[in-house]
């Protein structure tokens, strides 16, 4: 799959945030585009939206916690496009609270909807790939939360944690059995979206994503390059790869750290709202963050699809130091 013109292309959460904005842009560029969320009637306005500036969608209401309405979704997609080529599991939700604090039910719902909405994704859709020749690509969402837990979105790191875990496991498993099929994990680092006005919220001011704060369409242009590229992981923003090396050095050290610093950062100082998409959906196409734009460009998740150029400009770059250390060391050059 060199392009993502003429590809048919299952992108669930796609009525708001980075899914709209993935769908959006693999329309420009010619794929087909299966919309699916909760929201039946928002995501017919928005697949109107899509087909009137030229490109081809489907609107399909799903509810990824239900399993019979996500393999309905692939039904209705081959029905209407002849088959699915690559399918985006991005649906998600999430709540900020303490863990002692939120209640049961919603931590259940979270994984319902960011863990087995995605288990449901991932096996229907390779089902599908099963059945046609050359495979297809599954595209998982998860976070740099599933490798840097954080407190007031324990609940929601913990989701991310399941699906790390599920996501290498399945690659692994289609690998020696289905080596056609390609499984890529997104980790987005902050993404200016609406998530913390679409979040359950437990504190008393509106949250926000810790900062730095990227633009959606940076994972919208990951998530299409893992369309067009078998890629095993894709990280958005440095945040996440640059805690990694502390924590595994520093454990104890970076858990204090976090433990004081993320929770003032979470707090926005903004009057709280109570229109979260938990439980039912918020009505609102809203891609990017209302508060903050986003960084536009992310040079550690561009040299991430350009391995090859990348691993040239690093030797370049070692070979240049190593010339230079020499014109200091030899007397004669």
């Amino acid at each position: 799959m060199p392009s993502v013109a003429g590809q048919v292309i299952v992108i669930t959460g796609a009525s708001s945030g980075i899914g709209l904005a993935t769908a959006r842009r693999a329309a420009r560029a010619g794929a087909s585009v299966v919309l699916a969320s909760r929201d039946g009637p928002l995501l017919e306005r928005l697949a109107r939206e899509i087909e009137t500036d030229g490109g081809r969608a489907l609107a399909v209401a799903t509810d990824v916690s239900v399993e019979a309405e996500v393999e309905a979704l692939i039904h209705k997609a081959v029905a209407r496009f002849g088959r699915v080529d690559a399918f985006v599991n991005n649906a998600g939700v999430a709540a900020y609270s303490t863990l002692d604090a939120l209640p049961l039910d919603e931590h259940r719902r979270i994984f319902e909807t960011n863990y087995w909405g995605l288990v449901h994704g991932s096996l229907a859709a390779i089902r599908h790939f099963r059945s046609r020749p050359g495979g297809g690509r599954l595209v998982n969402i998860g976070s740099v939360n599933s490798d840097v837990a954080i407190p007031l979105l324990s609940a929601y790191s913990a989701s991310k944690h399941a699906v790390k875990g599920f996501t290498d496991a399945l690659r692994r498993e289609l690998l020696a059995s289905d080596p056609a099929i390609t499984v890529t994990l997104i980790k987005p680092s902050g993404i200016a979206t609406g998530f913390p006005q679409h979040a359950r919220n437990h504190l008393r001011e509106e949250p926000r994503v810790v900062p730095p704060l990227y633009a959606p369409e940076i994972v919208a242009d990951a998530i299409l390059d893992a369309v067009r590229h078998p890629r095993r992981e894709i990280v958005v923003g440095a945040v996440g790869p640059a805690l990694a090396v502390p924590l595994a050095v520093f454990p104890r050290l970076m858990d204090r750290l976090l433990a004081a610093a993320v929770p003032p950062l979470s707090k926005s100082g903004n009057p709280r709202t109570a229109n979260d998409n938990l439980d039912t959906p918020t009505g609102e196409a809203r891609v990017h963050y209302a508060h903050a734009p986003g960084l536009p460009f992310s040079p550690y998740t561009e040299m991430q699809k350009r391995p090859g150029l990348t691993v040239l400009l690093g030797a370049a770059l070692v070979g240049a130091l190593a010339a230079r250390r020499r014109r200091r060391t030899d007397p004669f050059a």
